[in-house]
């Protein structure tokens, strides 16, 4: 688990080891010190001087010191005013002194005479701690101040805030170094990005938000999914994208909202899904200052940086300033090799790729060690704006191994700390409008061309003002938009279509019309906006539209209209979704998307679908649909139904696709063993009786019919069979003791921060992050094992539950005391239904001694011969 501020980083052995050092762990010098240039502080000019870009394009200062410090993400006004977040308390040292002092800022900074450069400094709110986001809404400013979320208004017109308003008390934790690892600024919520659909969305966090008219708004709140590490963006149609630091670029293939509706859904497609496969970074210097710049493969032989370790701030470039070609692209951040990469995206059946625009070179890159992009923004002319902060240190000191420390100090590295630059690239092909603003308070006309600009800024601020202001003038205005097929393009009627549903105006004519409009993206957008209505006329009206259209739907429109349909789930509904699914391709995007508005309903569309005409000799691509409506009943644990599923089995034929599929399906349920790893525990199920359709099935004469149904019966126990020991073990587990029971409490402590960070709240893990602990045989089994995992960190691949991850995990040694990894454990070992026994103190003591010469993370094979 590498880690915005991971990586974000940089660091000879001292004399004092460091929290991110892993015991015994030799942390040898890579690049050779005569080869590594030294670090100056360079002036703006001369930086800029340092980076080298595409033909075409160039860079301008926008603000530097001492007009900015520390900026970590920014924003425009619709009057052309940069707005940043000074997070000046960041690693004041390498001990991160002072780290909870309220130093930080939001400065609004003006250009006054229109020459492109910021001129004026206004503090709109200081005396923050570690700010790290910022909104402009209602008048406003939503300010996350760690675990505040502030709304912040000027009401007298001197730009300094005088109104302040909490909207929530749990966003992140509080950085503060007292908490120790408690407090974790490197996976602390941030991003606050308004996205098409009106809510508000964070990265690293679990809510999203959503404000109504008037000043002060109303908040609303809904849970959400966690989406990325640092920064966060949307393309034209509102897909969210984000990243983490060894994952340069995961995205949202649909609104979550329907993907994670249905719990037997377990890992479906489409949420947090990894867009690019290749990690390769190009550097143009040698990176020796990367955290763990001495571990193999970290630095290639030429001492560069050989894959993504801080990457964050990704963006969808939605100017119109770069040549036609741009728009669309996802830029992103690394600034731990002082590079920026631009991805292209390609789109297929709702899937999307992202891969390098250039062949072994990056968009931006700089000699300059202290370059360090952290964010990126569209500006309202069109360029592309890069944040800065400037550090030479920016790896935080819950991570920093004594290897970087000492890079550091060699180059003066942790100094100055009160730098920062805002950079405009742009394109030499049309001057940037450096005139682009809005009146203070714009007219609805003035806001209806601005929704209409090829620029996304002009776009996403004008459908902001006009939802925080409804009127009736622009209600009508926006109808007329959104039917204006011929002189408008998709993506103008897209957010005309978004901002009266923002206004909560939503007229029948205007949903009728976006549900027939030609583009896929204004009608999948139409289906969401539909599904999602209130009883009514208008949503009865509208929901017939949409069955009865479902039949000539095409494209990836398809998929939107699956999860619309799954909503809606009246038996209409359902037919239209089966008629999708068998007529169409058969994409595990696809089969998601429709499943997951079936909760509870999968026996009953399983049923149907094996009786339907489409379900013939011929649809056998289709058999993943088929099993993954039978591993849905399974998951559910409702046993009258997965009985029915089985005696629903026997009744098919043998040799024809959809009986291997139905049972693959209950199949797919039972744990995978690995040679060598623990053994998997399996979690039966108690049914009333044997069904009758294993009874059947267990007398086939065909032998891989039988083998499914064995393995099958595994998963159960009734009358007439005994339970497994694995359930009689959950079943019988006693009461932990008093003394262990205030471990587990400890534990449950300490879990959110340093553990639930990657493997999640809910245990279940995060894709490109960590793997689940949940029922994972290495959490349930030797503890012996799992305490050297915690001491020391694992590297390359680990097997769990039958799923390969490539991921590292971090050494904790250093980190935590004995007592606190045996809390952890102990709390892992018990939480979510588990019965494995405690950890002790003294375990932990005993092998961090035996382990004390070690001097590397673990592999798979290594932990294996461990009992």
């Amino acid at each position: 688990m590498r880690h915005f501020l991971s990586g974000l980083c940089l660091g000879i052995l001292t004399a004092v080891a460091q929290n991110g050092d892993k015991l015994g762990e030799a942390q040898r010098e890579v690049v050779a010190a005569d080869r590594i240039p030294p670090a100056p502080v360079l002036s703006p000019a001369d930086q800029i001087r340092t980076f080298r870009l595409p033909p075409g394009f160039s860079a301008e200062v926008v603000a530097a010191e001492p007009l900015v410090h520390s900026p970590v993400a920014v924003e425009f006004d619709p009057q052309g005013r940069l707005w940043v977040v000074e997070m000046i308390g960041y690693m004041p040292d390498q001990e991160a002194r002072g780290e909870a002092n309220p130093t930080g800022s939001i400065v609004i900074l003006t250009d006054t005479d229109g020459d492109g450069r910021m001129d004026t400094r206004t503090v709109f709110a200081d005396h923050l701690v570690m700010p790290r986001a910022i909104h402009l809404t209602h008048g406003g400013a939503l300010i996350a101040e760690p675990p505040k979320l502030w709304w912040m208004k000027d009401t007298n017109g001197d730009g300094k805030a005088d109104e302040k308003i909490l909207v929530a008390s749990d966003y992140a934790t509080p950085n503060d170094p007292a908490l120790g690892l408690k407090s974790n600024p490197e996976h602390a919520s941030n991003g606050l990005l308004r996205n098409l659909d009106n809510w508000i969305y964070s990265a690293d966090h679990t809510v999203r938000f959503r404000n109504t008219s008037g000043s002060p708004p109303t908040w609303i709140r809904e849970e959400t999914v966690t989406r990325g590490q640092w920064g966060i963006s949307h393309d034209d149609s509102g897909r969210l994208f984000y990243n983490s630091n060894s994952d340069q670029i995961r995205g949202d293939l649909l609104p979550t909202h329907y993907l994670t509706r249905n719990p037997n859904l377990k890992s479906p497609v489409g949420v947090n899904a990894q867009l690019a496969k290749s990690q390769q970074v190009w550097s143009a210097r040698v990176n020796p200052g990367v955290n763990r710049g001495y571990q193999p493969n970290t630095l290639t032989a030429e001492g560069k940086l050989a894959s993504f370790t801080a990457a964050c701030g990704p963006l969808v470039y939605r100017g119109n300033q770069f040549p036609e070609d741009f728009r669309g692209d996802v830029f992103l951040c690394e600034p731990s090799a002082n590079l920026i990469r631009r991805n292209k995206l390609t789109e297929q059946d709702g899937v999307i790729t992202a891969t390098n625009a250039y062949d072994a070179d990056e968009f931006l890159t700089s000699t300059d060690e202290r370059f360090r992009p952290v964010n990126l923004q569209n500006g309202p002319d069109g360029a592309l704006y890069v944040v800065d902060m400037a550090r030479g240190l920016i790896q935080h000191r819950i991570y920093l191994t004594s290897y970087l420390r000492k890079q550091i100090e060699s180059r003066g590295l942790q100094a100055p700390t009160d730098l920062g630059r805002i950079y405009r690239i742009v394109h030499s092909g049309t001057s940037p409008d450096r005139t682009a603003r809005l009146l203070e308070k714009p007219s609805n006309r003035d806001l209806m061309v601005r929704l209409s600009s090829a620029n996304g800024f002009w776009r996403d601020t004008a459908q902001r003002l006009l939802v925080e202001n409804p009127t009736s003038e622009s209600a009508e205005a926006l109808q007329q938009l959104v039917s204006q097929r011929d002189s408008r393009p998709a993506v103008v009627r897209l957010q005309a279509l978004w901002t009266r549903e923002g206004q909560g105006r939503l007229s029948l004519e205007t949903l009728l019309s976006a549900l027939d409009d030609p583009d896929s993206k204004v009608r999948s957008a139409a289906f969401r906006i539909t599904d999602r209505l209130p009883p009514g006329p208008v949503r009865d009206t509208a929901v017939e539209r949409l069955v009865q259209r479902a039949p000539t739907v095409r494209g990836d429109a398809q998929i939107a209209l699956l999860c619309s349909l799954g909503t809606i789930g009246t038996p209409a509904a359902d037919a239209a979704m089966r008629f999708l699914l068998m007529t169409g391709p058969s994409t595990a995007l696809r089969q998601d998307a429709a499943i997951s508005g079936l909760k509870g309903r999968e026996l009953a569309f399983l049923t149907q679908l094996l009786s339907d005409a489409q379900c013939g000799p011929d649809k056998q691509d289709h058999a993943p649909l088929v099993s993954k409506l039978a591993r849905c009943v399974g998951v559910s644990g409702r046993p009258t139904e997965i009985a029915a599923a089985l005696n629903l089995a026997a009744k098919l034929k043998e040799n024809e696709w959809p009986l291997p599929a139905l049972l693959d399906g209950f199949v797919g349920l039972v744990p995978v063993a690995t040679k060598g790893a623990p053994a998997p525990r399996i979690k039966q199920t108690e049914l009333t009786a044997e069904p009758d359709g294993l009874a059947t099935l267990r007398r086939s004469t065909n032998a891989v019919i039988v083998g499914r149904v064995q393995k099958i019966a595994s998963l159960y126990f009734w009358p007439g069979k005994s339970a497994s020991a694995d359930t009689l073990a959950a079943a019988n587990v006693q009461a932990l003791p008093p003394i262990a029971k205030a471990s587990f409490d400890r534990g449950r402590e300490i879990y959110p921060t340093i553990c639930g960070a990657c493997h999640q709240p809910h245990g279940n893990g995060q894709e490109g992050l960590a793997p689940p602990l949940v029922d994972s045989e290495w959490v349930l089994g030797s503890e012996q094992r799992l305490i050297r995992v915690v001491l020391h960190g694992m590297r390359d691949a680990i097997t769990v539950k039958g799923v390969r991850y490539e991921l590292n995990m971090p050494a904790l040694a250093e980190a935590l005391d004995d007592a606190q990894i045996a809390d952890s454990l102990t709390y892992i070992r018990r939480e979510w239904g588990h019965a494995a026994a405690p950890v002790l103190a003294e375990a932990v003591k005993t092998v961090r001694s035996l382990e004390s010469k070690r001097e590397d993370s673990w592999t798979q094979a290594e932990l294996q011969k461990i009992p």
